[in-house]
């Protein structure tokens, strides 16, 4: 029984049903719709997770970067005509030079200061975005972005296409993630995190590895945001809020930040969560308020962390009281020894 619960076989089953999902709701859009958008806050969220999970940097303006990606892409294609893909490809490549640009001075700010600063400059991204009217449509936003160009015979004009195309970039994502957190890259971001003195004192330019982190995490930004446009193929100012990055971070807290699969379970329990209390709009953060001050207090490192930790305590062997008076009385004997 053991070895079918591996972890392994755990996300064969999950990807499993992903790839079934869709074969299972065909007639229903709607329900598509959501999964897809869930992906699609996953992958930002995943960005998130590297700067503040394992590098131990809050940006506050993830929701920004998010907006700059988005409107990029839908600048691009629709007021200049440019393929989806090269448009997608530039949009990312705009926000990591903003990201950088942004990411050079922020960093020179630490910890809180840091988050404040970058709360700030999510809010002037926000202001950019509803005051540019001949740029960004203001308040209006922008109609008519396009779905993605076709790939040969593949075209994503319809709901299960798209919703391929996004759970594709979604595991590509979550492979990049795995492979930085367990490199030598990841292993210096959870140095730094854990202590950026100590970090420092074995060599580690600790500045430059957390812009490299900012500008990673970033990208990961701009590739949902550009999703996200073609996806609803209508943007507004709003998904660049303060609303937005915060409903980011709760779930990245709720699943578990810091953990690979953490921004997986945190979004899709709340996506699917908010869908069945459509009818209590009004009242959502008086309903998700609680959940998440009890998570933070009960389980800081999430649903996900809460797991491992139940999971490590039941399978540590547990010593026989009789191995452990024999252990005691060996350590009592030797001290007294070493006294006389």
């Amino acid at each position: 029984m053991k070895k079918l619960l591996t972890r392994r076989n755990g996300l064969l089953l999950l990807f499993g049903f992903a790839l079934l999902f869709p074969l299972v709701f065909s007639e229903n859009r709607y329900v598509l719709h959501v999964m897809t958008v869930g992906f699609i806050y996953i992958i930002a969220i995943y960005g998130m997770n590297v700067l503040a999970g394992y590098t131990g940097q809050l940006n506050l303006a993830h929701a920004g970067f998010f907006a700059i990606g988005a409107y990029a892409v839908g600048i691009l294609t629709t007021k200049m005509g440019m393929n989806f893909w090269v448009a997608l490809l530039l949009a990312i490549l705009i926000t990591c030079v903003i990201g950088f640009i942004l990411g050079a001075i922020a960093l020179r700010t630490k910890e809180h200061f840091f988050a404040i600063y970058t709360l700030i400059v999510g809010y002037l991204i926000y202001l950019l975005i509803d005051k540019w009217d001949d740029l960004t449509g203001g308040v209006r936003g922008l109609i008519g972005i396009p779905v993605p160009d076709p790939i040969g015979p593949i075209t994503f004009t319809s709901a299960v296409s798209m919703y391929y195309l996004v759970l594709f970039l979604l595991v590509l994502s979550i492979f990049v993630a795995f492979r930085i957190v367990h490199s030598l890259t990841g292993r210096t971001y959870i140095a730094i995190r854990n202590s950026e003195e100590l970090a420092q004192t074995l060599g580690i330019n600790t500045r430059t590895n957390k812009l490299v982190s900012f500008v990673i995490s970033v990208g990961f930004a701009a590739l949902a945001g550009g999703l996200y446009a073609s996806l609803l193929r209508f943007i507004g100012p709003e998904i660049a809020g303060t609303s937005m990055v915060f409903t980011f971070l709760m779930y990245l807290i709720v699943g578990g930040i810091g953990t690979l699969s953490g921004p997986v379970v945190g979004t899709m329990l709340f996506v699917w969560l908010e869908q069945s209390l459509q009818g209590f709009q009004e009242y959502r953060m008086l309903i998700f308020g609680p959940i998440l001050v009890c998570i933070v207090i009960f389980y800081p490192t999430g649903l996900v962390g809460a797991y491992y930790s139940l999971k490590q305590k039941f399978q540590t062997p547990k010593k026989k009281p009789e191995a452990v008076l024999r252990k005691t009385v060996l350590e009592s004997s030797s001290f007294h020894r070493r006294e006389v």
